[in-house]
């Protein structure tokens, strides 16, 4: 039996040290933390696939199902819900346990629940494992940002956004990938084969995370580096209104990333040239979000916020207007390049104004918040489409979201620059 000493001793085996007391093992922004990096970019670029494949899958299983578009878009709306739900309680299960528990859970729900989405008889089955992909896909998100942003103290911007990338990666590779397997062996059968994709290379490389990890598997925040700015607004004020500006600036967001493979196909085009437009979107996305943290470790992450805002806003605009098949592609392009470094702005944000020992948690909240408003945003947008016959409207409503999103950040900015506080490591130079 162990007595109290030795217990004592391996307390600093379980929890890892603070950053001014770390081990040579590991050091904030070293090549060990790039390593890690690197894998967390690739879990999020496969646990994403859910996101994207129910975008391509619409048009299809709202015609075998003979449903409405809004009907068939439930399936995008829970699988956003529970999405953020999980984002939550997977971020608390990082906080406390660490993030392995959290993606060994993530990879349980979309093996099984991929599976079932290809099984399902009826439209109600599709839509509830959709909810469950959302699930799974959460762990791969909001809680894998906190933690990569605890690998960092330089670069931390940087890092948070190259994890977010990955599903902008998801959302580049798997729209064709979803859409040659659906035209060659039907959207069933793809999904069977996601599950297996996703149990089979998440597990990998969780393990391998796990060994790179090492004894910092559970953190310890103590000691960790305090809050960079002080916008003397208390931690629930700020979740509440972080919250508030995410879901209106993803409400706008939705209208192309949900909708644009539909659009296409209404116009004539084809839900191919849709399925390359969400690609080139998201491909133009993983640009933006790595510029948009390397423009944050440089002005901070509220200032970055209100770039993005203003810059989706303008992209917006211009799918008002013009919808000829090189326009389009265009004005994909362009408003994958100005929204990508919105989302993961919020996690930065928390960084910098919340305590460390909070990251995964409120970072979960606040994304949760931003994965109802996509969920919101791709529902109201099929039913808008629903009741006028055209997209014009939805793509009018997606403005004025907007514009409630960019009001709440001037706030926050306004605020930042009379109550800016910089301690701690100090953004990179």
């Amino acid at each position: 039996m162990l007595d109290r000493g030795t217990i004592t001793e391996h307390v600093p085996r379980v929890h890892a040290p603070n950053p001014g007391q770390r081990p040579a093992s590991f050091t904030p922004d070293s090549r060990q933390a790039w390593v890690r990096l690197i894998i967390a970019l690739l879990i999020g670029s496969i646990g994403a696939v859910g996101m994207w494949a129910v975008v391509v899958v619409i048009p299809v299983v709202q015609a075998e199902f003979a449903a409405t578009r809004g009907a068939v878009s439930l399936a995008f709306t829970l699988m956003m819900f529970g999405f953020g739900l999980g984002g939550v309680i997977a971020g608390k299960i990082t906080d406390r346990f660490g993030i392995v528990p959290a993606m060994a859970i993530s990879i349980a729900f979309l093996g099984v629940a991929n599976m079932l989405a290809g099984l399902s008889t009826m439209l109600w089955q599709f839509v509830a494992a959709y909810f469950l992909i959302g699930l799974g896909t959460s762990a791969t998100f909001a809680p894998l940002m906190a933690e990569a942003s605890h690998w960092f103290e330089r670069y931390r911007g940087l890092a948070v956004t190259i994890v977010a990338s990955g599903n902008y990666v998801a959302g580049t590779i798997w729209p064709p990938i979803v859409s040659f397997g659906m035209q060659n062996y039907g959207w069933r059968y793809t999904h069977i084969g996601i599950g297996l994709v996703c149990a089979s290379l998440m597990t990998i490389l969780v393990l391998v995370l796990r060994s790179q990890m090492g004894d910092d598997k559970v953190r310890n925040h103590a000691n960790a580096a305090p809050p960079r700015i002080d916008l003397k607004l208390s931690t629930n004020t700020l979740t509440i209104l972080l919250s508030i500006a995410s879901i209106s600036c993803c409400v706008a967001m939705a209208m192309p990333q949900v909708h644009i493979v539909a659009y296409c196909g209404d116009l004539g085009f084809g839900v191919a040239r849709g399925a390359e437009m969400l690609s080139l979107m998201m491909a133009c996305g993983i640009v933006s979000r790595i510029g948009s943290g390397y423009l944050a470790d440089k002005i901070g992450g509220i200032p970055t916020l209100l770039i993005g805002s203003v810059a989706q806003g303008f992209a917006l605009v211009f799918y008002l207007f013009f919808d000829s098949l090189t326009s389009l592609y265009l004005i994909s392009a362009m408003f994958g390049l100005f929204q990508g470094g919105i989302v993961p702005s919020y996690a930065i944000i928390v960084r910098e104004a919340m305590p460390a020992s909070e990251a995964a948690t409120r970072v979960g909240i606040v994304i949760f918040a931003s994965v109802f408003g996509m969920s919101f945003g791709g529902w109201v947008s099929g039913v808008i489409f629903d009741g006028t016959g055209s997209y014009a409207a939805a793509f009018a409503n997606g403005v004025a979201w907007n514009a409630l999103n960019i009001g709440i950040v001037v706030l926050l900015l306004i605020r930042s620059r009379m109550n800016s506080v910089r301690t701690g490591p100090g953004f990179a130079t």
